[in-house]
């Protein structure tokens, strides 16, 4: 996804191994200041974070910022609730995934666009164990087939 203008700060790697990614979503976050400044810095974590809508609006659970180092008293809770901002129309949509049974809100990735933090929001099902076991073995098996081909070239 080298996408123009874009620059990835943050991936939840495990989101892809723990779910079954369905739709995704781009939103933009609710910051303060020195959140933005910390996020800039690559100092974001968002491996336990989830989303939900309350009220009619969506916010970001467990996103842990950073505290930036030159902030003192203007540095927010590193773990605060963080509101999304999406279009009605996409929220009215989300709203009805999770109604479905299964079906919850991940945050997938941070990364700057034109200078704006966004966040890519994934609508996602949860993986059973033996799903987890079927997604390693068909990875490690394209991997042993790109190697053997890589290896079929050289001769």
């Amino acid at each position: 996804m080298a996408e123009e203008g874009i620059k990835v700060i943050a991936q939840n790697k495990k989101a892809r191994h723990d779910y079954f990614i369905e739709e995704t979503y781009e939103a933009g976050i609710v910051l303060a200041g020195t959140e933005v400044k910390s996020i800039r810095l690559g100092r974001v974590n968002i491996r336990d974070s989830y989303a939900n809508i309350r009220n009619g609006e969506v916010y970001l659970y467990n996103m842990h910022i950073s505290p930036y180092e030159k902030g003192n008293i203007f540095n927010r809770d590193p773990v605060r609730t963080r509101k999304l901002l999406l279009n009605r129309r996409e929220i009215n949509k989300l709203t009805g995934y999770i109604q479905q049974k299964g079906y919850t809100l991940i945050p997938v990735r941070v990364y700057l666009k034109r200078g704006l933090v966004k966040i890519e929001l994934a609508v996602a099902r949860g993986k059973k164990t033996y799903d987890k076991r079927e997604s390693i073995a068909r990875r490690d098996a394209e991997r042993a087939m790109a190697r053997a081909f890589r290896e079929r070239q050289k001769i």
